[in-house]
């Protein structure tokens, strides 16, 4: 029997976020991303806030680390590649198709059974050489497809029914609900349909903070431990061997990260120290820089982040400029010059 939320659901209202990265063009700001930040100390207080981390937010695909929580305390038995693909918004690379692949061989079940969106692969390199072999939308290539099979593996070895296992009312998914719950502290405030069609539960960015730091200190052998070692051993699963998911928990020892559409990003350390971040306008390019700032907030050495420093402004093919975080959050060193 897991705990039950400590506080109400965050309240859902328009959020009043603030700015957090600017695009700078030759020392002019020329945009502004507006957002939310939330920074965790060890203990789980909140040493730094900006924008509106306490209304309900949807954290799309930074959720699904919970959900792998969640299968995996309802008895699913993946370990190493497999689990982290099951929490992985992947690139469609052959790892994640094989990995998807493996899964349903486990379950007994054929590709057919998957229920999420075709799509072509996530990733641009993967899809242009797919889609020039005359490949089609495919459920196996939609990232979330590892998810997908893991949910009906756990279904397979509950005797749960599979064909409507996106069911909100499904046990599956009321599993994956007090599991969201049980780690966010919160409850869920409201419930919609997510782009791979599974259910979406929206909760507040500092529950998502909250929950994922409870992911990484957990002790060692239990559900949310399992998950977070698989994550971390296997970063190119949870995303492609070339995205910048993969590359920050390879950059900071020990770090979990997960990203989500319309720009989302959580990530914790070992000893609970968490950041959460939510851009308004979903724009990918203020997701890293932002979270990379929130992570020196957290006390993560700036050295380990210069290559997180904000996506480069071009001029007639030539640096002009950068995404900057604004002054509140702070600087990340740029690279230096090879």
């Amino acid at each position: 029997m897991h705990t039950i939320p400590l506080f109400e659901a965050p309240c859902v209202r328009e959020p009043r976020h603030a700015p957090v990265a600017h695009l700078v063009r030759g020392g002019v700001t020329e945009g502004v991303h507006y957002g939310s930040v939330v920074v965790l100390d060890a203990t789980g207080d909140a040493v730094f806030r900006l924008g509106d981390p306490e209304a309900a937010f949807y954290p799309r695909s930074a959720l699904k680390p919970l959900q792998a929580v969640a299968m995996v305390r309802a008895g699913l038995p993946l370990e190493g590649d497999l689990l982290s693909l099951a929490a992985a918004s992947h690139s469609g690379e052959e790892r994640h198709l094989d990995g998807t692949r493996r899964i349903l061989r486990l379950a007994g079940l054929s590709e057919d059974r998957l229920r999420n969106v075709p799509d072509l692969p996530f990733d641009p390199a993967v899809r242009d050489t797919w889609v020039r072999e005359g490949r089609g939308p495919s459920r196996l290539a939609q990232n979330c497809s590892g998810k997908h099979a893991a949910m009906l593996y756990t279904c397979v070895l509950n005797d749960w029914s599979l064909d409507d296992y996106l069911d909100p009312a499904h046990p599956l998914q009321q599993a994956v609900a007090d599991t969201v719950q049980d780690l966010t502290g919160q409850r869920i405030a409201h419930v919609t349909v997510d782009g791979c069609g599974a259910p979406l539960f929206a909760v507040s960015l500092h529950g998502l903070a909250r929950a994922v730091a409870r992911i990484t200190t957990a002790a060692p052998g239990t559900p949310e431990a399992r998950v977070a070692d698989a994550m971390r051993a296997h970063p190119e699963m949870v995303s492609g061997a070339d995205r910048d998911v993969a590359a920050l928990m390879r950059a900071v020892p020990g770090l979990l990260a997960k990203d989500g559409f319309e720009g989302v990003q959580v990530a914790a350390l070992p000893d609970g120290r968490a950041v959460a971040v939510k851009i308004a306008d979903g724009a990918n390019r203020a997701r890293i820089p932002v979270a990379a700032a929130a992570l020196v907030r957290a006390g993560v050495d700036p050295a380990l982040l210069t290559g997180f420093a904000g996506e480069t402004v071009l001029g007639g093919g030539e640096p002009v400029g950068r995404v900057r975080p604004v002054a509140e959050l702070g600087e990340i060193p740029e690279p230096a010059c090879a």
